[in-house]
């Protein structure tokens, strides 16, 4: 009796979820092409520090672009522990993670909401920085 032929073990599927996470991608010719970042992620962190709602606001009467930035981070967040094979916010709950965002949207807000995102995790000691 034969066994269907896997194309990918999980370790590679992990590997390749990683590499389109941290958009490192190489083009055909082998140049370095910038990473396509979609959805909320290309926002600024000034836009999104305007979404923040009070801490008397129930989560389910918060701005609807703030509960999109939520939606876009548990999606990034999602994707990094699938590829890491760990937590990459050691424990910590969504919202404590966006509140930490904002802090750190607030000392750079120029920076988009993927990099805020980036730097909590990197701080958090899940991710290595890009040694460029």
């Amino acid at each position: 009796m034969s066994h269907p032929v896997r194309l990918f073990r999980p370790r590679v599927w992990k590997a390749l979820a990683l590499m389109m996470v941290l958009g490192h991608t190489t083009a055909l010719a082998g140049e370095q092409t910038a990473p396509a970042l979609w959805g909320y992620g290309v926002k600024t962190c000034s836009a999104y520090l305007m979404t923040l709602p009070r801490a008397e606001t129930p989560m389910g009467l918060a701005d609807e672009d703030y509960l999109r930035h939520r939606q876009w981070l548990a999606g990034f967040v999602s994707g990094l522990n699938f590829a890491t094979g760990r937590d990459v916010l050691r424990g910590a709950e969504l919202d404590a993670a966006m509140t930490r965002i904002a802090a750190i949207c607030k000392d750079n807000p120029e920076d988009d909401f993927f990099n805020a995102s980036l730097r909590l995790v990197r701080s958090l000691g899940q991710l290595k920085p890009d040694k460029k």
